[in-house]
């Protein structure tokens, strides 16, 4: 006669306390890293992996906690469906977090940097967390010129942060912002244009790199699709600027979408791409490391976080 042991919470602790180690496991110091809390070492704010011959590599420059986080997303559904859907996903509908993330490609002819970030500091950090200083970006690619993404072209003595490097935008991003009267503009973006190349929809970068129209966030948004040894990854900026009440639901408003019904009709066009080819994406504000895919799901879609995919 056999019996069956029944397992609580304490006797699974035990008994895997009584477990040898795995080959090449490392024992951490419990008790010192309580004691050192507040020294934590900082979370990874790079990730790197192949595409084909490019080496490409996210950068996480920033990050922070918002409060009421309805007022930017999901102004359009009420307050219960917004709650219920946060609660269906595991996040609060009381507060969200931020990331911000641009990307650096490696062609192997040139090194070239996707958004600058919020401020020079923190994306000069990044770099040197992917073994990079901002004198070795040789091409610098806006996609829009919100001001977290122009916010590091230049340090707080007004140099350029990028000193040999080459810039590209979209003409008509450039031109609605130039007439609009922005200080972030004038300040960062204005004083570079003698250095910079304006393309449009289905202009190349350079080769392998291909610029697409996307607009709706800001009037003239673009997204890159990347393309090496027979792999593709597109940057998607901020077509969809939250995993869930963005991307999943993508006719919700975002207040930070300058025309919001273009802004739903694009993401529903670049999700649906991304869904039917089954393709990578890296999203700006995409929990870090901000690479991921996308699924549908009934009218609205699903973000597939990446795992190891990029790895193989």
């Amino acid at each position: 006669m056999s019996t069956t042991a029944k397992l609580s919470r304490r006797t699974i602790l035990a008994a895997g306390a009584a477990l040898p180690l795995a080959a090449g496991a490392t024992v951490r110091p419990s008790a010192a890293l309580a004691g050192a809390n507040g020294a934590m070492t900082p979370n990874a704010s790079k990730y790197s992996f192949n595409l084909g011959n490019f080496e490409v590599s996210t950068l996480l420059v920033g990050t922070r906690t918002v409060e009421e986080p309805q007022k930017t997303f999901g102004m359009n559904v009420s307050p219960d469906e917004f709650k219920a859907v946060s609660e269906e996903n595991f996040i609060p509908a009381d507060k969200t977090h931020f990331f911000f993330t641009p990307t650096v490609v490696n062609t192997g002819e040139q090194v070239v940097l996707f958004d600058a970030g919020l401020n020079a500091a923190g994306t000069t950090a990044a770099l040197e967390a992917a073994g990079l200083t901002p004198n070795d970006i040789d091409m610098v690619v806006i996609t829009h010129m919100h001001g977290d993404h122009i916010g590091g072209l230049t340090g707080e003595d007004g140099a350029p942060t990028f000193a040999n490097a080459s810039y590209v935008t979209g003409q008509l991003e450039y031109d609605t912002t130039a007439d609009a009267g922005n200080e972030a503009f004038d300040a960062k973006v204005r004083p570079l244009a003698d250095k910079m190349t304006f393309i449009g929809d289905g202009d190349t970068v350079v080769s392998g790199i291909t610029g697409m129209a996307a607009f709706g966030h800001s009037p003239g948004h673009m997204i890159y699709m990347l393309e090496s040894g027979g792999k593709q990854v597109v940057i998607t900026a901020d077509t969809t600027n939250h995993y869930v009440w963005s991307l999943a639901y993508p006719d919700w408003e975002v207040r930070f979408d300058r025309d919001k019904a273009a802004a739903a009709a694009t993401r529903r066009k670049v999700l649906g791409m991304l869904a039917t080819e089954r393709m990578p994406f890296i999203g700006y504000h995409m929990p870090f490391p901000a690479v991921g895919y996308v699924e549908t799901r009934g009218d609205g879609f699903r973000y597939v976080p990446h795992t190891y995919q990029t790895l193989l």
